[in-house]
């Protein structure tokens, strides 16, 4: 879609392309600069999520994640400190992923990993003791990209769970931005329905179908910027929406209302000035001072979240590569020990800021599609993550309805690699197959890996194939084995 493109591959022309590779990868800087920007937009609603989850859910003490006693006057304080703290540690690590990893992704808190820390682990600890456990499971992931054992992971998936991988993700985000936008919710007697009752109702779900329609008629023409042009338009018509019908957000007694943000400013504005308070709010030692039951309890959880942060951005690593034509000949990313580091760095700093662990974001993909290529789109996705600290009002104005048509459109680039699996070959298809369905159906990205695994290495084990089977798989089986049956372990603990 970019001119550049067509380019030959040569020297590169300044400082700037030989350190990304702008040239090499076909790219432009105005193609990153879309392609940041769009990762940013699909990725800005954890700005207002983040701290809904683990800034209004009170610890075992009955405080709130600010320290200060879980009331109604205090929520509102403490969902902004969070507010901002998750732009920052956020805009940080992207940065640091674009500078040094040199690959489009964007990171910021992990969505399941906070609602996780805010409703399962939380109430057993205070607020920075459960942090703790977030900078724990960080420093060890690093240890393993260190050592060479994520790497060597990485390596030992076969080519079919890693095409199942990519398509089961495609279909994932697809359900998050239909989800996203209340055109699929659950229903009474069913467990998904469309939109309520059966039926597309109100002004925020007219603007997501109007932004699809919008974005696949521009992406078909080759209108450079298609997925940019259609959020900012359909950001602009909600605010138009609102100012006219003053649609309310989206309640049990109004479901058809704005999903999260609603698209109006504010009294205090567009401007606002950040609290960093939260910043350093860690005990790391607190979670295993009570008894050994209580201690193993908190390892085992370590290790949850280990397991979770580890396999989501393998994930998406290899579906935002293979979206972007990014991976090598054997299907890895050309700096993947760095894009690693730069991972489990970001899980440390979400514990330091309080914030819960930052991962790799599929949102990512969205960007890639629009032409992202190199690691100056997480670059200018990070910046725009900086100067939302004190925006933070005009980044609410775009609601999810405007950027979830991106997510779906990006499923459907996904599904291509659909092809790539022999679909003749039971052995080969049906890891692949039950990779793509767990995703979507247990909504969650480390599941569907999880059950793939288990499925590939059980089927080779049964026709007596042992060699195709990398000794690695049988450590990451046995430990998706615990993972799977952690709650049963859990409750023979207790």
């Amino acid at each position: 879609m970019s001119s550049s493109t067509s380019a030959p591959v040569g020297a590169p022309q300044t400082g700037l392309d030989g350190w990304f590779g702008i040239t090499k990868r076909g790219s432009s800087v105005g193609q990153e600069v879309r392609g940041g920007l769009v990762t940013f937009f699909t990725m800005a609603y954890i700005i207002a999520l983040n701290p809904l989850i683990i800034g209004t859910t009170p610890d075992k003490t009955g405080n709130l994640i600010s320290g200060l006693p879980a009331t109604d006057a205090n929520i509102p304080i403490t969902i902004a400190m969070v507010a901002a703290a998750t732009s920052l540690v956020a805009g940080v690590m992207t940065i640091i992923m674009g500078v040094v990893g040199r690959f489009p992704l964007g990171l910021a808190t992990g969505l399941g990993l906070n609602a996780m820390l805010a409703y399962v682990i939380a109430p057993q600890v205070t607020w920075p003791q459960a942090m703790g456990l977030v900078v724990w499971e960080g420093i060890f992931i690093l240890i393993l990209v260190l050592t060479g054992f994520r790497d060597a992971v990485f390596r030992a998936v076969p080519r079919p769970l890693r095409t199942g991988i990519a398509v089961g993700i495609g279909l994932f985000i697809t359900l998050v931005g239909l989800a996203d936008a209340g055109i699929v919710r659950t229903g009474s007697g069913t467990p998904l329905q469309l939109g309520i009752g059966g039926s597309l109702i109100g002004w925020p779900m007219a603007i997501f179908v109007i932004g699809l329609f919008l974005l696949v008629m521009l992406y078909i023409r080759r209108v450079r910027g298609a997925m940019l042009i259609a959020i900012v338009g359909m950001t602009v018509l909600a605010v138009i929406v609102e100012s006219v019908f003053h649609v309310p957000a989206k309640s049990a007694d109004f479901p058809a209302g704005w999903a999260l943000n609603v698209p109006e400013v504010g009294p205090g504005g567009l401007f606002s000035l950040p609290d960093l308070s939260l910043i350093g709010r860690v005990d790391m030692l607190g979670a295993f001072s009570g008894s050994a039951t209580a201690t193993i309890a908190m390892i085992m959880t370590v290790f949850a979240l280990l397991l979770a942060d580890f396999f989501d951005t393998m994930g998406t690593i290899v579906a935002v590569g293979a979206e972007g034509d990014l991976l090598t000949e054997d299907g890895n990313p050309e700096r993947i020990r760095e894009i690693f580091v730069v991972d489990s760095l970001a899980a440390i700093a979400g514990g330091l800021g309080s914030v819960s662990s930052n991962t790799s974001y599929i949102e990512s993909a969205a960007g890639v599609g629009e032409g992202a290529r190199t690691g100056l789109a997480s670059v200018v996705t990070g910046l725009a993550f900086l100067v939302s600290l004190f925006l933070a009002p005009l980044v609410k104005l775009v609601p999810s309805e405007a950027a979830a048509p991106a997510l779906v459109f990006v499923g459907f680039l996904m599904l291509s690699q659909i092809i790539h699996v022999d679909w003749s070959d039971p052995e080969e298809g049906f890891p692949a197959f039950i990779t793509m369905i767990a995703m979507p159906f247990s909504y969650s990205i480390t599941t569907g890996i999880g059950a793939g695994f288990l499925f590939w290495v059980a089927i080779k084990t049964a026709r007596g194939k042992f060699k195709d089977i990398h000794p690695l798989m049988w450590v990451i089986s046995a430990a998706f084995i615990i993972y799977f049956g952690q709650g049963a372990i859990n409750a023979l603990l207790a």
